[in-house]
């Protein structure tokens, strides 16, 4: 040693510390936590804090969505049933969302004109453009033959056109009393099918099959329309009163082009049969026109409503349900890797048995007989809790092997401190982050399952709950073709969801990995 600094003269030598007092001094940061620390390590997970963003975004939908929507989930229509999604501001700055259009191909000259009359009619016109045309080229009797046909974008709100509906007196004089406070015409002069088809005779026209939305004459029983010299449709709507009685009498908005002439309902034995706009009838019925953000169900329910509806019923119960089994996991693993041996063997043999019992067997039983008793989401809980808590048990049972042997459990022991104090104040808080995040990982196997279960129709819990995620998307799943949206919306939340759970859990298995803590990337 002294051979090593012998070329530095003794001069260049000097005290660190000559004359001072030493101690110990603080650190010039404060302490970190393990949690914190842990922390830290999950905020560097950027996948899992990007899920823990859109969990957090998917939950505040399911608390804020059945608040905001102007629909409670009672709240049906039996006529947009499966509709795409419309809201009435957005369509009308024609940007191609939100319109309620969906797009019809092999459409023909005829349905095209009928689309349009619906429009004229109404002031509101289903027909929105033509996307292409297909030439069809055919032999007919040795000559060829060219057809059209269009593929054409629809308004499914508009399309509805005026319905035939019978009402009461009075329903149709308070009818006519909302026309005149709010301005919208509701009613619609009847059709007198006579008109509709002048060259038919008065016996075949008990064979045509009544179009309310067919107001104009038609050339042939085909529909094809009869325009007049300008080419416009030719009306033929009913003239006359309907009946003396004053009951029946009209004393409200006409049409354009009206004189006084057209009769607005049909007398039927103390009811009227009227022409009414759907669009508008629907306001007269709701106090607003249709706002779908997400479309409709196949009940007519907002999709959008519906899902967070379903969604709160689902995170509210996987959450419960990995509580409980967190509880009685830990308790049960506690004494089976604390105490170890006989115990050990015996409670092991019993969460075997029964972990070997079927799970959807189980939830068709309860569903059977136990929900009769209690109730369907009681039933529904207990079938979950029954084998989910064994995982938990097994997990705890581990982390007990573990640490019981560690020094400072010993000394603790060796102090006089109970096993119920070693088990829950010594042991268990430092298997904490490990069983956290797998009852997080039990979120979306709960979600998943509850589902599933619905999807299947084994279990039903729109009694219940209204409806739920899994009843969602099997009514989607039927009209999944002609309706996509049905499907499309509780299909993404769910996935969203089950994936953006999975990331976190990952991210927190991670993060509370003791053999990482304390380093830096």
């Amino acid at each position: 040693m002294e051979n090593k600094y012998a070329h530095i003269p003794q001069e260049k030598f000097a005290f660190a510390q000559k004359d001072a007092v030493l101690h110990d001094t603080k650190f010039d940061t404060k302490a970190r936590s393990y949690f914190a620390d842990a922390l830290i390590r999950f905020k560097k997970n950027k996948s899992s804090v990007v899920a823990a963003y859109i969990i957090l975004f998917l939950v505040i939908f399911a608390i804020v969505a059945p608040i905001v929507t102007p629909y409670k989930i009672t709240d049906k229509d039996n006529v947009y049933t499966n509709f795409p999604p419309y809201n009435p501001t957005v369509a009308e700055m024609g940007i191609g969302i939100l319109d309620g259009s969906v797009t019809y191909t092999s459409v023909n000259e005829t349905k095209i004109a009928a689309l349009k009359a619906i429009g004229i009619e109404t002031g509101m016109s289903p027909y929105i453009k033509t996307v292409g045309t297909t030439e069809t080229k055919s032999i007919y009797r040795g000559q060829e033959r060219v057809t059209l046909s269009y593929k054409v974008k629809v308004n499914r709100y508009f399309e509805q056109g005026v319905r035939n509906l019978v009402v009461s007196t009075d329903e149709f004089q308070k009818m006519q009393q909302w026309q005149n406070e709010t301005g919208i015409q509701l009613l619609y002069p009847v059709i007198d099918i006579a008109k509709v088809y002048p060259g038919v005779e008065t016996n075949e026209l008990r064979l045509i099959a009544k179009n309310s939305n067919i107001w104009y004459q038609c050339a042939d029983t085909k529909n094809t329309p009869a325009y007049d010299a300008n080419g416009n449709f030719i009306p033929a709507y009913a003239t006359g009163t309907a009946s003396t009685d004053p009951a029946y009498a009209y004393n409200s908005l006409r049409i354009k082009g009206d004189d006084g002439s057209y009769s607005y309902c049909t007398a039927k034995s103390g009811s009227a049969e009227v022409r009414v706009c759907y669009y508008n009838y629907y306001q007269y019925l709701k106090g607003m026109e249709p706002n779908y953000l997400f479309g409709t169900d196949e009940y007519g329910r907002d999709l959008f409503g519906a899902i967070g509806t379903g969604a709160r019923f689902s995170l509210v119960f996987a959450v419960l349900v990995s509580a409980i089994n967190l509880t009685i996991g830990a308790i049960y693993g506690s004494i089976q890797g604390y105490y170890g041996g006989m115990v050990d063997m015996i409670l092991d043999r019993i969460s075997d048995i029964l972990s070997g019992v079927p799970f959807t067997v189980v939830a068709v039983l309860f569903q059977l007989h136990l929900a009769k008793k209690v109730g369907i989401v009681p039933a529904f809980l207990f079938a979950f809790v029954m084998t989910g808590w064994i995982s938990m048990a097994a997990l705890t049972r581990k982390q007990f092997y573990r640490f019981k042997s560690q020094e400072y459990v010993l000394a603790a022991k060796t102090l006089g401190a109970s096993d119920k104090r070693l088990m829950f104040k010594h042991i268990f808080p430092n298997s904490l982050g490990t069983i956290i995040t797998s009852c997080v990982l039990v979120i979306p196997g709960v979600i998943s399952s509850e589902t599933s279960l619905t999807y299947l129709g084994i279990i039903n819990l729109s009694t219940f709950a209204g409806t739920s995620i899994g009843e969602l998307m099997s009514l989607g799943q039927t009209a999944m073709t002609g309706s996509p949206h049905a499907m499309l919306f509780p299909s993404l939340f769910v996935s969203l969801l089950l994936i953006s759970f999975n990331l976190f859990g990952n991210g927190l298995r991670d993060a509370f990995n003791p053999s990482t803590r304390g380093v830096e990337d």
